[in-house]
């Protein structure tokens, strides 16, 4: 068997509104009717499983209309939901305000999909090989602790993908050290890595984040349109983008994420896998919604119009 794709974060659904701009504090503006997509953890699965990998959801979803919506999303593209249902309670939304130069502005809320356990995650099962993906939203609230022991006894082999978002810069130095001992790839934005490193070079960052990860590690920095950088087996290789008029950038870093581990499951090296997530984050941009993210055949016609 192929190594799979496991995720472990929350798995939402967006909200979106498009606005003209973001209303003043106490203020108003008027939108359209909005559209509500599975999203969150859903992004990185449905980009992974378009790219061939087989995926897992581990995390939690919740008994209603949302909880429905997300697997119903993840069924669509194959992708199996491990985890028991949560009783009583549905899943939560992230409202997502989206202005016309595709920038977007969040407001989340926590429901069913924040009650896991280790035995809830462990319905993975994960194996040597297998590719477990992290959110650092994921160490805050009731997920930390079960999700931290959890990692902490997988099998050797397994990699650990940590997506740190913007919020790792914020936790305690405690928590943040717990999960970078436990990560053998780290996948972030600019920004992101710039707050672990000092370094707003995204070449130099790439490599100075692997100061921070066990021996072996992986670290990719990611700066949308301008590529990103993969330090892998002790080089640093800073790899081009594919700039686009962009439509919505809701999910872009997600779709990255999603098919940089599905073309490493699939046997790819890192620099080729992250090659093809720069693509397929160019044509995600191009699409409204979340979890829009190209098959790899849509991939492999990007790229070779481009050869």
């Amino acid at each position: 068997m192929s190594p799979r794709v496991i995720h472990t974060a929350q798995a939402l659904v967006d909200v979106v509104v498009e606005v003209p701009s973001i209303p003043r504090r106490g203020g108003n503006v008027m939108a359209p009717p909005p559209e509500e997509y599975a999203g969150g953890a859903v992004n990185i699965l449905l980009a992974a499983a378009r790219q061939g990998a087989e995926c897992v959801h581990a995390g939690a979803t919740g008994t209603g209309p949302h909880g429905d919506l997300v697997r119903s999303a993840l069924a669509a593209e194959g992708v199996t939901v491990s985890s028991p249902v949560v009783p009583d309670l549905d899943t939560g939304i992230c409202v997502v305000m989206l202005e016309p130069t595709a920038e977007r502005t969040f407001v989340t809320t926590q429901a069913a999909e924040r009650l896991i356990s280790v035995e809830s995650l462990q319905t993975s099962r994960p194996e040597a090989g297998d590719l477990v993906c992290v959110s650092g939203y994921s160490l805050t609230g009731t997920t930390r602790d079960p999700l931290l022991e959890w990692l902490a006894g997988l099998p050797d082999g397994v990699e650990v993908v940590l997506d740190p978002g913007a919020i790792f810069a914020e936790l305690d130095d405690g928590i943040r050290r717990a999960m970078l001992d436990l990560t053998t790839v780290w996948t972030g934005n600019a920004e992101e890595s710039e707050a672990l490193t000092g370094e707003s070079d995204i070449v130099r960052a790439a490599a100075l984040c692997i100061e921070h990860l066990p021996d072996g590690a992986v670290a990719i920095v990611r700066d949308g349109p301008e590529g990103c950088a993969v330090h892998a087996d002790g080089e640093t290789t800073d790899l081009d983008g594919y700039p686009q008029k962009p439509v919505d950038t809701n999910g872009a870093g997600d779709t990255h994420t999603g098919v940089l581990v599905a073309c490493r499951a699939a046997g790819m090296g890192w620099v080729e896998a992250a090659r093809r997530a720069n693509a397929g984050g160019a044509v995600k941009v191009t699409r409204r919604g979340p979890a829009t993210a190209p098959t790899a055949a849509e991939i492999d016609a990007f790229l070779a119009d481009r050869t």
